[in-house]
């Protein structure tokens, strides 16, 4: 068996799940919506099983959704992209990632990895044979420092792997940090790889900004969207990959041999969706705000330290301020006795070195977040003292 997976342990999301089934938990470990998505995508993607093509798509895409793509991005993020040359269309936003790192890495090449890091993203880099160099980021803020990125890049880097918005911090990084990540890039043949699936699920009116639209990244970025996260359907699986065309033809070459193509329903639907009005993006991230909102309220009540989050679906609570350093064994306690399940974020960490901070999704109905805040609340006492 290859030992880069066979001796990786199993992951804490299906642990505190399987936990959650077995105490009848809520569960707002796995970062997965309630809302079941809009529903006129949903109606194109059936419309499109029933009267659309259902045989092999083309490799790269079909051609409306690459328009989509270019058209979404030039409307919402001011990026000039050329559908035909710069746009790919992946089975999910992690098969864009495998196929980039495999694609552009070689053995022995260092990857820059953000921790805490999405947990793909190690094994991924392992596998293609990836040297990891970390960057740690921390709470409360989770900021990266000039003094950090040029201590962790040099002429061994081939891959900078990028997560912004991050999660699992919550942090969003502007263009003043992404330029202080070119500025570290330069006089090296490194690419950034930015996995920027969060882009609209930013809150308190923040922009996002794109490693595209940073003229000295422009030429040496991949930027990796998902419709999934757009739209709030984590289970279409439909990623976006945005290059230049030098870079994109090979990270294609990959593509072709790991899915090859991402079933057209979905998509056409997808196309359809990238076309909706800003209005319906807005109130999808004044909605998803009021439930982070919601859920931090009743967790500071509840006596715990909230932490602030600027984007995703997810909220951190630091329990260093009620001494408690073991972030797992007061994960396995909630959810067994408070019947919540969150996630232990030293989990995102290759050496599991912070241990204080614990994560909550709050993309769920507020029926859910308010008894979860009751269970959490009439569980302190002894989960805390």
């Amino acid at each position: 068996m290859n030992p880069i997976f066979a001796n990786l342990q199993t992951s804490i999301f299906e642990e505190m799940s399987a936990l959650a089934r077995l105490h009848q938990a809520i569960n707002l470990g796995q970062g997965f919506p309630d809302d079941p998505g809009p529903e006129d995508v949903r109606r194109k993607a059936a419309e499109a099983v029933v009267d659309g093509w259902n045989q092999y798509p083309p490799m790269m895409g079909i051609p409306e959704l690459r328009q989509a793509v270019a058209k979404h991005y030039a409307d919402h993020q001011a990026l000039s992209v050329d559908p035909a040359t710069e746009v790919m269309v992946t089975s999910g936003a992690t098969e864009a990632l495998c196929g980039a790192l495999l694609a552009l890495v070689t053995p022995g090449d260092e990857v820059v990895l953000f921790e805490p890091a999405y947990d793909a993203y190690l094994p991924l880099v392992l596998r293609a044979g990836g040297v990891p160099r970390f960057v740690k980021l921390a709470p409360p803020d989770w900021r990266f420092t000039a003094e950090q990125l040029k201590a962790a890049i040099g002429p061994k880097t081939r891959v900078v792997l990028l997560n912004n918005p991050q999660n699992p911090s919550g942090a969003v990084y502007g263009a003043a940090e992404l330029q202080l990540l070119a500025d570290a890039m330069k006089g090296t043949d490194a690419i950034v790889v930015a996995d920027e699936v969060w882009e609209h699920v930013i809150f308190d009116r923040r922009a996002h900004t794109s490693v595209l639209a940073v003229p000295d990244l422009r030429e040496r970025a991949v930027k990796i969207g998902s419709a999934g996260k757009i739209f709030c359907l984590t289970g279409w699986k439909v990623g976006f990959v945005v290059a230049t065309p030098p870079i994109l033809k090979v990270l294609a070459k990959a593509h072709q041999y790991i899915t090859f193509t991402t079933p057209p329903n979905l998509q056409a639907a997808v196309a359809y969706g990238l076309g909706k009005e800003a209005a319906h993006f807005a109130a999808m991230r004044n909605d998803l705000q009021a439930k982070r909102d919601h859920l931090a309220k009743g967790l500071r009540k509840a006596g715990l330290t909230v932490l602030a989050t600027e984007g995703t679906y997810f909220l951190n609570v630091d329990l260093a301020p009620l001494g408690l350093k073991d972030d797992a064994a007061f994960c396995r306690r909630l959810v067994t006795e408070a019947g919540v399940a969150a996630i232990p974020v030293s989990a995102f960490y290759a050496d599991a070195s912070m241990k204080s901070v614990i994560r909550f999704c709050f993309a769920k109905n507020d029926h859910t977040l308010d008894e979860s805040v009751r269970r959490l609340s009439e569980a302190a006492p002894r989960l805390v003292g």
